[in-house]
């Protein structure tokens, strides 16, 4: 899963590069969560993507597409070779995802504090409906300023939705500075633990770590989990870590072929 994250990581410097624009930052720290989520967690089905006891992802923090999208290639929901159209006029790889573009993709989000009342809805329905499926839910940390994930951390403890895991990119910038300074969210795990969830912290760069979290959240009855991945802006790539102006930016041509160098790829002349 390391490896499969070092190519992701590749991957999204190569696509932003390529389509002159979308969110590095967020897209590199998210990678590992993603992978562990995927490769080591999840329930899906490539061929069958409408298999109605898959588990559910839901990418709250939907700028972090790139990323999703990288993971989903690899997984087989479409070729690779797509990944290189990402927001092109035509390209099923928008800026933020779609589902009606995107196989793999559950629902368009982007519109930040949304994504945990969506996961909520989805919980719901698989208790209703009877079926095993676990709801995933990636959040942002700047986006956790929003009022509407605390209503919907309400509403998921008061339900009990025990098969509802969210999972806290805790990188702490946003696209502002850092979140300390915008709007504070510390003590962000009191927060969730008196909101009634079983909240844990993890290393979200640590496989490991994370595949331990997922695996004791399916032990917890009765109330959701959160899982606090602490982690890194721009992962992965040193000039690029921990820079609240490669949030929303591609890399140059320099910064690009850096970045190839670093994470081990093969590089030439810039396409």
């Amino acid at each position: 899963m390391q490896e499969i994250a070092r190519q992701v990581r590749i991957d999204i410097v190569e696509m932003l590069f390529r389509a002159g624009s979308g969110h590095l930052g967020g897209s590199l720290s998210a990678t590992d969560i993603l992978v562990a989520l995927f490769f080591g967690e999840m329930r899906t089905k490539a061929g069958d993507p409408c298999w109605l006891d898959r588990d559910r992802f839901i990418l709250s923090k939907g700028h972090g597409a790139p990323a999703y999208y990288a993971v989903l290639a690899r997984l087989g929901y479409f070729p690779r070779e797509e990944l290189l159209t990402l927001r092109q006029f035509g390209s099923i790889l928008q800026g933020h995802p779609d589902s009606g573009c995107t196989p793999g993709v559950e629902i368009p989000t982007g519109s930040l504090g949304q994504g945990l009342s969506i996961a909520n809805g989805m919980a719901l329905a698989a208790r209703l409906n009877g079926h095993a499926s676990r709801i995933y839910a990636l959040l942002g940390d700047g986006e956790v300023q929003e009022g509407q994930i605390w209503e919907a951390a309400m509403t998921a403890a008061h339900y009990g939705l025990d098969n509802l895991v969210a999972i806290l990119d805790r990188n702490r910038l946003q696209i502002d500075g850092h979140t300390a300074e915008v709007m504070s969210i510390e003590p962000i795990a009191d927060k969730w633990k008196a909101f009634g969830w079983h909240t844990l912290e993890v290393d979200g760069h640590d496989i490991g770590q994370l595949l331990a979290a997922f695996q004791a959240c399916k032990g917890v009855k009765g109330r959701p989990s959160m899982i606090i991945a602490h982690t890194v802006k721009g992962k992965g790539v040193s000039i690029f870590e921990g820079q609240k102006k490669y949030h929303g930016v591609a890399p140059n041509p320099e910064e690009y072929q850096q970045a190839l160098q670093e994470l081990g790829a093969v590089t030439g002349p810039p396409a």
